[in-house]
């Protein structure tokens, strides 16, 4: 995933994205992108950034109207064209649907569901929860221990109290 669309930009079918990639750069360097609700992929004819989102027009949207049709889409790449990460980083789509447990203790928490790019320098895991609200986590070196892709699970040291604020 690089991006979500947001909404319609102009009358031509340009749309605004906002990056969920750490390099929102790459946006403008797309030739093609695939569209999660068209279920294919589409040249990029046009893009530009214009912080905090991507300004792009994809082939085939020539109206304001076939745009707004977009709104809330997911833009993603081949993982194969994207970037190798340093080692302990990792894409959101990596670490969606990993088994989160305490550190110490194994418990369980639940699966990772989501994660938040919050601006404020680090994003947040959003870890569902049976009967209760959503445990979200912030995703610092500190609370997060280990991530085990090929064992599908993430370690973390919840700070006292944080399922407290939760529930």
């Amino acid at each position: 995933m690089v991006g979500e669309v947001t909404s319609p930009f102009g009358i031509d079918g340009s749309i605004r994205v906002f990056p969920t990639t750490d390099f929102p750069e790459r946006l403008v360097r797309l030739q093609k992108v695939a569209v999660d609700r068209l279920g294919e992929e589409r040249a990029v004819v046009a893009s530009r950034l214009a912080p905090p989102v991507a300004v792009m027009k994809l082939a085939g949207f020539m109206t304001r109207d076939q745009a707004e049709t977009l709104r809330g889409a997911i833009l993603m790449v081949a993982e194969e064209h994207l970037p190798e990460l340093p080692e302990g980083d990792y894409y959101w789509h990596q670490l969606v649907g990993l088994r989160v447990v305490e550190s110490g203790t194994d418990r369980f928490l639940g699966p990772l569901t989501h994660v938040l790019r919050t601006g404020a320098g680090h994003d947040v895991f959003e870890v569902e929860r049976a009967g209760k609200k959503p445990l979200l986590i912030p995703s610092l070196k500190s609370i997060v221990k280990q991530v085990d892709l090929s064992q599908g699970r993430m370690v973390v040291e919840l700070p006292p109290g944080l399922e407290d604020v939760a529930d």
